[in-house]
């Protein structure tokens, strides 16, 4: 998938996510993954109408400071990449 992606914290409750869930100005298009730190889903932003890759971390990994740091490291590095086929985050 060719395009840039974001990173969003939401209650652990609402995963996973459904095709056509809205999260800020992402839509979600439909899953593509999970692991141990979230789930990923292709969505679209709306904002900017292009394909994102969007990775959801749970609620409750998102209030422990040291994984919310752990997840904003990752998403940093993963921006830092540049390459054309990997989404920029």
């Amino acid at each position: 998938m060719r395009g840039a992606g974001a990173y969003w914290a939401v209650p652990s409750e609402s995963m996973p996510l459904e095709p056509g869930a809205q999260l800020g100005p992402y839509e979600v298009l439909g899953p593509l993954g999970a692991g141990g730190m979230g789930e990923v889903y292709r969505a679209k932003d709306t904002r900017l109408d292009r394909t994102v890759a969007l990775k959801v971390l749970p609620q409750h990994l998102a209030a422990e400071p040291a994984l919310r740091e752990r997840f904003e490291r990752e998403a940093r590095a993963v921006s830092s990449l540049g390459r054309p086929r990997s989404p920029s985050f």
